[in-house]
Parts: C-alpha cells; structure tokens; sequence
C-alpha cells in the first residue's frame, strides 16, 4: 500500500520520503506546490492542502498508512482535525501523527495545546496510531547563527533545567520506521507514544559552552528573560508566532524538556546507531560555514 506524507516539502517531510524510497516504499505526497517538489518520479504527488477536502479526499484514496506533520499556523487545529476526519471517512486508519514533547502540560502555549487535541482524537477515535513528541529541533538553532557568530552570545532562553534538542534527521528516520512498522502489520497495532530526544539534555550555559569550545572564543548565553528572544523572533516570523515562541521558551525555562527513564535507550535501540548530539550539529555547521567562506576567497 501507498503511504501518504503530509508536510512533504518541510525540512521533516521532505526527509521522511527519502526514507521511505530508501526503504523501497511506495508514497504519495500532498502539496500545494507541486512545482516545488524536486523528489523522484516514483513519487507520486497531489495538489491540494489540508483543508482542501476534495484533494484530501483524492491524496487518501487507495492508502492505507498517513504521516500527519501540521504547520504551527493559525488554523492548525482545523487542519488536524479535519485531515484526519476524512481519514477516518476513506478508511485510512493507520496514523504517525508528528506532535511535541509535554504536549499535555504545556497548556497555555498553543501549538502544544492544539497538538494534545488532535493525540485525543487519535486515541479516542480507535486510530492505529504512532505519536511522536520530538524536543526542541537541533536544527532550529541554525536560525540564531549569525548571532552566535557575529556577536558571540546564544540568544534562546534554554534555562537551566535542560532540554534534550533531537536532531531533525533522527525525527525523520524514527517516524519512516513507524510509518512502514504500522503499513506492514497484519493486524491493528495499539496506539503508542514515543518521546523524541536527543542524547543529551543541556542547558543554556551548557550550549554556549559548546560553541565556546568549537569555535575557540566564548560565546555567553543570553540568560532566561524571553523578552529580547521574541523581539528577535518578530524580525523573521509574524508577531503572534514570535510571541508564542516566547511562550514556548518560558516552558523551556520553568521545566525544561527532560527525557523519561528509558527514552534515549529505546530511540537508538529503534535506529540501530546512535543519536546525533547537538555538538555533531555545531561541528558541521561551523565546518560548512569556513567551506562557504573559502569558496568566496
């Protein structure tokens, strides 16, 4: 059967289908920008979005399995729950639903909220369901380079607590894995919920010492005032995104993002390797920015 990738053309969806074709799997991807995907020809596409119920309709037909990846955007909660409306309509009943760590007990930040809904209408609704609830994207921070570089202080307000960043080729490699392990079952798995953690669990000071030592300067941490963090936020996403990041970076602070006994254990059991640390993630990034600048001598 054809397994359907929603979010195809984001950095996670995108890599979930290059999993999959490596795995000799056979998918379908909805987009609405056809033009813009450069996958092979074995991949079938289909224009249309997620409130778009006659290309849903049409991008479910003849599946069985659906990745379900929601943009943090203002009608995300429409999207969610009317995508999988339709998928439960068409008989499309086996589900990895991509959501966020502690989705329960972040309640005043929306996109946690929003995504603890669409996990209770999978629970409640009798879907064969994987939820993944990733950490904190490592690649996120690839957006606070050039003020790690230019004026030497990691900006995001991590807190002490610590959180365990996951990088975003684990994320995807872990979800192509369920996605087939839910394709390929005989009969109707139960619904199981995976946390998404890296390796490590660091805080801000923990970060900043890292670029320290890779870099060979000191790179401070900003502290844990959310204030300067979202004014930064503003200058590349709407206001009401930057606020909720703001938001989302008091529960970094207050809580942190810690694993449960067992997390890690089981994801690099599930990979079969180890999981890429954030240290891997400032290596090569600080190593193809010197490549970028030899190329411009």
């Amino acid at each position: 059967m054809t397994i359907l990738v929603t979010g195809a053309t984001g950095r996670v969806g995108q890599q979930i289908v290059e999993q999959l074709l490596q795995r000799n799997m056979d998918v379908r991807v909805l987009t609405r920008s056809p033009s813009k995907v450069s996958f092979s020809k074995m991949v079938e596409v289909v224009k249309g979005d997620l409130l778009n119920i006659d290309s849903l309709r049409e991008a479910m037909t003849g599946i069985r399995t659906l990745f379900l990846l929601n943009a943090v955007t203002g009608d995300e909660f429409t999207q969610a729950l009317i995508t999988l409306n339709i998928a439960k309509e068409v008989g499309v009943d086996r589900v990895v639903y991509l959501s966020v760590f502690d989705a329960e007990k972040a309640v005043n930040v929306p996109h946690f909220t929003v995504k603890y809904g669409a996990e209770r209408m999978l629970k409640e609704q009798g879907f064969s369901a994987t939820i993944l609830r990733p950490a904190y994207f490592i690649d996120n921070d690839v957006r606070v380079k050039e003020v790690i570089f230019n004026n030497e202080v990691y900006p995001i307000p991590i807190g002490g607590k610590g959180i365990a960043m996951i990088d975003v080729t684990d994320i995807a490699e872990i979800a192509a894995l369920e996605l087939i392990r839910r394709d390929q079952a005989e009969t109707t798995l139960p619904v199981e919920t995976l946390n998404l953690v890296g390796p490590d669990t660091l805080s801000g000071t923990d970060i900043a010492a890292i670029w320290s030592e890779e870099l060979g300067k000191t790179i401070k941490y900003g502290g844990d005032d959310p204030s300067g963090f979202e004014s930064y936020m503003e200058t590349i996403m709407p206001k009401w995104s930057a606020y909720e990041m703001r938001l989302m970076a008091e529960r970094y602070v207050g809580y942190g993002m810690i694993p449960q006994a067992g997390d890690t254990e089981h994801l690099t059991k599930l990979l079969g390797r180890p999981l890429k640390s954030y240290r891997d993630f400032v290596k090569n990034l600080i190593n193809n920015e010197r490549v970028i600048f030899e190329d411009r001598l």
